[in-house]
C-alpha cells in the first residue's frame, strides 16, 4: 500500500471513529440524565471509539503496531505504528464544546516520538465538520484546500497553549505564558492539541506551545504542521512534562528561543 493509499484509509477511519465519538455523545447526554453520569458516559466513548480504530486497522493492516490512549501499544511487524487519540479534548466533549477531535497518525520507525517518521495523519473535529489530512510528501490538507502555516506575523503572533489538570503545574504554565506573550498579539486555549496543531497547519493560530502532551496527543498533528512548511519541536526531553513547540518557521524559532531560555 503507497502513502498516498494508506493516508485514504487512515482518513476514512477517522470519519467513521469521528462520526461514533458525536453519536455516542448525543446519545449519552439522554443516558447520563438518567441512569449514570457524563464521565462514565464520556469513558465508555473514549474505549468505544478506540476499539472501532483498533479493529479497523488489525482488519486492514493487521501487520501493524498500535498506541492507543486507552488500549495501550502493540509492537507489530511492518515498522509501522498507528498512534491514536480517540477524543482529545474530552473535557470539551464531557460539557458539550464542539472542539473535541479524533487523531490518528501512522509512523515509521521505532515508536518513539523522538525516532519516528510521520507517514500519514488525520484530525477529524466532527461537530466542527473538518477533517485535517497528510500524506509524507503530499502536503497537509482541509477539503481539498492544501495548507499552509504563516510566514509573517507582523501584528504579533496569535498563539494557542493548553494547561495540565495537575494544580500543582499551573504557576509554571502561567509563567510561561508571562513570558510567551512578549511575541504575542493574543493566546487561544481550544482544549484539544489536536486542533490546536491542525490550525498551525490551516495559518488559524502562528504557533502553539504546550508542557506535558503524550504521544498520541501530538503525533498527528505534528505531520500536519511539518506538511504544511512548519516544525515541531519537543524540548526538555529528561522532565516530567517536556515542551512542544510548533509553528511557522518565524515563530517557531523565537519561541524556542523564549521558552529555552533566550531572549
Amino acid at each position: 500500500m503507497s502513502d498516498v493509499d494508506l493516508g485514504a484509509l487512515v482518513a476514512d477511519i477517522a470519519r467513521e471513529a469521528g462520526d461514533l465519538a458525536k453519536r455516542r455523545r448525543g446519545e449519552g447526554v439522554s443516558l447520563a440524565a438518567t441512569k449514570s453520569t457524563l464521565a462514565d458516559i464520556v469513558t465508555e466513548a473514549d474505549r468505544e471509539v478506540e476499539r472501532l480504530i483498533r479493529d479497523r486497522v488489525r482488519a486492514e493492516r493487521p501487520g501493524d503496531g498500535f498506541l492507543g490512549e486507552e488500549t495501550g501499544a502493540d509492537r507489530g511487524t511492518s515498522g509501522l505504528t498507528w498512534v491514536v487519540d480517540p477524543i482529545d479534548g474530552t473535557v470539551n466533549y464531557a460539557y458539550g464544546i464542539a472542539s473535541y477531535s479524533v487523531s490518528i497518525a501512522v509512523v515509521e520507525g521505532e515508536p518513539d516520538p523522538e525516532r519516528w517518521q510521520g507517514v500519514a495523519a488525520a484530525v477529524n473535529a466532527p461537530v466542527l465538520g473538518e477533517l485535517f489530512t497528510a500524506v509524507r510528501g503530499e502536503g497537509a490538507w482541509l477539503d481539498g484546500t492544501r495548507l499552509a502555516v504563516n510566514e509573517e506575523t507582523p501584528a504579533g503572533a496569535l498563539l494557542g497553549t493548553g494547561f495540565g489538570y495537575d494544580p500543582a503545574t499551573h504557576d509554571g504554565d502561567l509563567a510561561m505564558v508571562r513570558r510567551v506573550m512578549t511575541m504575542a498579539r493574543d493566546l487561544r486555549r481550544m482544549g484539544s492539541a489536536a486542533i490546536d496543531l491542525s490550525y498551525v497547519a490551516a495559518g488559524r493560530l502562528d504557533g502553539y506551545f504546550e508542557r506535558g502532551l503524550n504521544a498520541w496527543d501530538f503525533a498527528a498533528g505534528a505531520i500536519l504542521v511539518q506538511e504544511a512548511g512548519g516544525s515541531a519541536t519537543r524540548l526538555e526531553l529528561d522532565s516530567a512534562r517536556p515542551m512542544l513547540v510548533a509553528g511557522g518557521p518565524a515563530v517557531h524559532g523565537r519561541l524556542l528561543d523564549i521558552i529555552g531560555g533566550g531572549a
